[in-house]
């Protein structure tokens, strides 16, 4: 069995979200579902009963997934964190070419989120600055292009 690596505010994201999907979207789904079998008809036919039906198997999913993650994960912490980049680092970089800061948060590949600088681990950046120290420069190849980045700070 996988084990997973979470944050604490990783962790705590996931049960908020299982407990959403249980509580409230599965009482919304079936609601919908019993709506679209009483307006009668064919239910092959019912465009709204299917839709309905594809959005419970996505829900009964993602519970399923997020209890196999929350039945074996490992809270990530936060040793050695201003001295070398890990999980859950926080980390300022400069991009040498372009001279601009930039502040990401290395976390799993379960809670990537790069609209919020949440980088994965398993990333092509997240790989290149894990286990790094202030000062050190690193050259992250991304499609098209290799980014050279310095260092700054590790929170």
């Amino acid at each position: 069995m996988k084990e997973y690596s979470l944050t604490v505010e990783g962790y705590e994201g996931l049960v908020r979200e299982r407990e959403e999907l249980i509580n409230n979207k599965r009482k919304e789904i079936a609601g919908r579902l019993k709506d679209a079998k009483n307006s009668g008809g064919d239910l092959a036919e019912n465009s709204e009963y299917e839709y309905a039906k594809n959005e419970q198997a996505f829900i009964e999913g993602r519970i399923e997934q997020i209890n196999e993650i929350l039945s074996n994960y490992t809270i990530i912490g936060k040793k050695n964190k201003k001295e070398m980049i890990s999980l859950g680092s926080i980390v300022v970089v400069r991009d040498m070419d372009k001279k601009k800061e930039k502040e990401f948060k290395i976390v799993s590949s379960i809670e990537s989120d790069p609209d919020k600088n949440k980088i994965s681990d398993e990333s092509p950046m997240g790989r290149a600055l894990l286990f790094k120290k202030i000062g050190d420069e690193v050259l992250v190849k991304i499609p098209n292009d290799t980014k050279k980045l310095k260092i700054i700070k590790i929170k």
